[in-house]
């Protein structure tokens, strides 16, 4: 898609090597700060109706799925800001008759999860985001999860995820089993060779992307 060529730039810059799980840990906090920055700027420049497409390809992607059609209970997130938009993907999952379980962000940075019930039962959270008004089933409610849809910056080919840096959903993926399928929403450019990674990140087990599809990892 037009405008998207950004990511790739940016997806150049601050790469680590599996030599960073041992590096001190304020190096390997720079290392991504740096990379998370370059992201985020690339994502800036895409236009609206690049980030509209993108979400409604990822939508496309996810509803195609095998592990979607196939999971009873499945944890995905709303997106904000500059992210790939996932709200269509999120209602068009619960219409469909999958139980959806959103985060609620706790005051710790850990996730807790509530069920999505349709658009009008999100209520204002913290940081922007929307979040389920249902009672919250607790942190460990994503390990009843079939599919796991989670945010990201970036991706490596080893499955290991770029976040924001709060580490929320290193947390919550650390509960799950690895059999559980688990997929990062991203744009094109953003699946790079390596991200810097330390002992707690955790990773995926695949990618979207808009023009690509799926690409199953490490």
């Amino acid at each position: 898609m037009d405008g998207m060529a950004g990511s790739d730039h940016a997806a150049s810059q601050g790469v680590g090597t599996r030599d960073d799980r041992s590096m001190p840990e304020r190096q390997l906090a720079e290392r991504k700060s740096m990379l998370r920055r370059d992201l985020l700027a690339a994502r800036v420049r895409l236009s609206v109706s690049d980030r509209k497409a993108a979400g409604r390809a990822l939508r496309d992607t996810v509803l195609g799925l095998p592990e979607t059609g196939m999971a009873g209970t499945i944890a995905a997130y709303l997106s904000i800001g500059t992210e790939p938009g996932t709200a269509a993907l999120v209602f068009a999952l619960w219409k469909r008759g999958s139980y959806v379980l959103l985060p609620v962000l706790r005051p710790d940075n850990d996730l807790d999860w509530a069920s999505y019930e349709g658009p009008d039962s999100l209520a204002p959270g913290p940081h922007g985001l929307l979040q389920p008004a249902e009672p919250a089933r607790g942190v460990a409610a994503i390990c009843s999860a079939d599919l796991i849809i989670v945010p990201a910056l970036a991706a490596d080919r080893q499955g290991y995820r770029l976040g924001r840096g709060g580490g929320s959903y290193d947390r919550a993926l650390a509960r799950v089993g690895s059999a559980v399928p688990t997929v990062a929403l991203l744009y094109d450019g953003e699946l790079l060779d390596e991200v810097p990674a330390g002992p707690l990140d955790q990773r995926v087990r695949s990618v979207a992307q808009p023009a690509r599809g799926i690409t199953r990892l490490a």
